[in-house]
């Protein structure tokens, strides 16, 4: 113990000291959990599909009333153009 120092500050040294170890040994856990992947990999949803398992699979227009959208003929007509127009753009 350091004569200089009061009581409350030793406790407040060691707290520190401790959080930065545990901060320390949870930085390492991290660095090498990120260098060993031990977890296996996950199965495809759909078979022959190896895409992001982070992304999810976009649902049906049945899936809910609010997720479909009935369109007029013009409607139809100017998304048509505009798929038409935008598949003529050149590819980079």
């Amino acid at each position: 113990m350091l004569p200089s120092i009061s009581p409350a500050q030793h406790i407040g040294i060691a707290v520190l000291l401790v959080a930065v170890f545990l901060w320390l040994a949870g930085f390492g856990r991290m660095l090498w959990g990120g260098r060993f992947d031990h977890r296996p990999e996950p199965e495809p949803r759909v078979a022959g599909f190896t895409g992001l398992a982070a992304i999810p699979a976009q649902r049906r227009p049945e899936a809910h009333p609010m997720e479909s959208v009935e369109l007029t003929e013009a409607e139809e007509k100017a998304f048509a153009s505009l798929v038409r127009s935008i598949r003529t753009l050149p590819q980079r």
